[in-house]
């Protein structure tokens, strides 16, 4: 690192520090000389010149905030003195041209993937359990044990080892200070080494607290949500558990997948739970036919298909003041790239993309969409602003501290994870993707919620960078995680797939990262590299219910 400071865009107002530097110390950018006025903190920015009260204020090259105090060259940016403000969408229409990178050395790469009857490819091959109402969450545990773990698809707990020994230890009479300070070493978390069924990668399990109780746009939602999961190229068959009387009805889920898939051929069953007759009848016949359907799709195996086949989700969380200047720029790299060689991807995160509205629109390739992203945008703010939010509220605790002091300054950061590419199509939650190239997809910022709308999508592999840490993942779309510093990489080594901080210290460039980060999909795709989120058994899922979520 030459220069311990970063202008990132050269019509930037305020100068990002890349270590933690003192009050007096000199920062010289672009021969430009600037001494700070007090102590500012890595990842955090300070005032490139004079501002007055009111005045608005540039960062990647697009209005991030307005000065609420006047303020002078070298003055740290804070939440005392910066507030979020964004510029207006000036122009519908406008088209950019791309130039798309260079992509000889994949042009005639395959990936091993599952082929679908509908022209889909996988990268997993899973079975999925699916309840339409929480109601049924105990009826999914209950074959979470006597189905999936009898059949090697379990993950035993790294920390039993610990549990019994402090048991031990707690029947010979140890007390307090001694339980706390005993030492262990962690069990194998690993499945049995032989399944009946290694063809299949995994029998999931989508628990959820929703469909009834709700409104009739929540339960209708929830179901176009689980029929993209059910539908989803990763998954080879399905069980569906219905208790019978909730909102969220059985004829509503066959709607939704009849308009993703007229053509659905997957092996599906579809339990009434009101209509089985006892729970030891209903549980019988559900594990019965299970075990038929995996014993069916168990005949499937990997088979080389184009990449363009392949979906890629992006997603930030715990983001940081570096993640849009190191992880998120990469991933729009590799996202370019994947474009480039006629995959698709997915940009996610509305609340995270304002004050970008102007440039987005540009890239939209048809009007319609350009108008349809706007209109999707406005109607979200509108309606958590009616509740008593807004965009403006979507950074966190940590986000702040971390440098990411207004929305704006987090949506410009987080908007590179979509690289330079056209923008294809703008999609509704829970609509799937149609089309190749880059799709907008509406979704919350919030990393589950947004991660579970992705996969109902149809992302087949995701990407999600972070700066804190953050310990999540999918059920059915293997997820990588990118770290926007190596201090991160390095303290959360269980979570971190890829250490996107060397372009922090200069030691690699964003291209090479992105690249790296290709990669990797490409090996995740085939089933050569497991992540550790799926190590972990992170299956998270939570269904969006529209409202006050950012």
């Amino acid at each position: 690192m030459s220069e311990p400071f970063l202008i990132v865009h050269p019509d930037d107002d305020m100068v990002v520090a890349l270590k933690d530097c003192q009050a007096g110390e000199t920062a010289s950018v672009d021969d430009e000389r600037i001494a700070l006025r007090a102590g500012v903190r890595a990842k955090h920015k300070f005032a490139r010149r004079t501002f007055s009260k009111g005045d608005l204020l540039r960062m990647y090259g697009v209005i991030v905030g307005r000065a609420t105090t006047d303020l002078a060259p070298g003055d740290p940016i804070t939440t005392e003195n910066l507030e979020h403000a964004t510029s207006k969408v000036t122009s519908v229409g406008k088209r950019h041209q791309w130039s798309p990178p260079d992509v000889s050395r994949w042009q005639d790469h395959t990936f091993m993937g599952y082929l679908r009857d509908d022209g889909n490819v996988g990268t997993r091959n899973y079975w999925i359990l699916v309840p339409l109402v929480f109601c049924e969450n105990r009826n999914l545990r209950v074959l979470s044990q006597s189905l999936a773990e009898e059949l090697g698809y379990g993950q035993r707990s790294m920390y039993r080892n610990l549990t019994q020994q402090l048991l031990q230890q707690h029947r010979e009479g140890a007390d307090a200070q001694q339980l706390l300070e005993t030492s262990w070493l962690p069990a194998e978390a690993s499945a049995p080494a032989e399944r009946p069924f290694p063809n299949v990668d995994g029998i999931k399990f989508l628990y959820h607290q929703s469909g009834c109780g709700c409104t009739n746009q929540v339960a209708e939602e929830l179901c176009g949500l689980l029929a993209g999961y059910i539908n989803h190229p990763n998954v080879a068959g399905a069980t569906v558990f219905s208790l019978g009387c909730q909102k969220s009805q059985i004829k509503m889920l066959q709607d939704e997948l009849h308009r993703r898939n007229p053509n659905f051929s997957k092996p599906l069953y579809v339990l009434d739970q009101q209509q089985s007759g006892t729970e030891q009848m209903l549980l019988t016949n559900a594990i019965k036919r299970t075990f038929v359907g995996l014993a069916e799709v168990n005949r499937q195996q990997r088979q080389p298909a184009e990449l363009a086949k392949i979906t890629l989700g992006v997603e930030c969380g715990g983001s940081d003041g570096f993640s849009g200047i190191s992880a998120n720029p990469a991933i729009g790299h590799c996202s370019d790239l994947l474009v480039a060689l006629g995959g698709s991807v997915i940009l996610a995160e509305f609340p995270e993309l304002a004050g970008c509205e102007q440039e987005i629109v540009d890239r939209c390739l048809e009007p319609a969409g350009a108008e349809r992203f706007l209109q999707l945008m406005r109607s979200y703010n509108a309606e958590a602003e009616s509740l008593g939010a807004g965009f403006k509220d979507n950074p966190s605790p940590g986000n702040i501290r971390d440098g990411l002091i207004t929305d704006a300054i987090k949506s410009a950061g987080a908007a590179k994870k979509g690289g330079t590419s056209p923008v294809t199509d703008v999609l509704d939650y829970p609509e799937s993707v149609t089309k190749s190239g880059l799709n907008l997809l509406c979704t919350p910022g919030g990393d589950v919620e947004s991660t579970t709308a992705i996969a109902g999508a149809g992302a087949t592999v995701q990407i999600f960078s972070t700066g804190l840490g953050t310990p999540t993942g999918n059920p059915v779309s293997p997820m990588l995680k990118v770290s926007s510093n190596t201090e991160l990489a390095m303290r959360m080594t269980d979570i971190i797939d890829l250490d996107a901080g060397t372009v922090i210290y200069g030691k690699e460039t964003i291209e090479q990262v992105g690249q790296r980060m290709l990669e990797r999909v490409l090996a995740t795709a085939s089933g050569q590299y497991v992540t550790k989120a799926q190590l972990l058994g992170q299956d998270d899922f939570i269904p969006w219910r529209r409202g006050i979520s950012l």
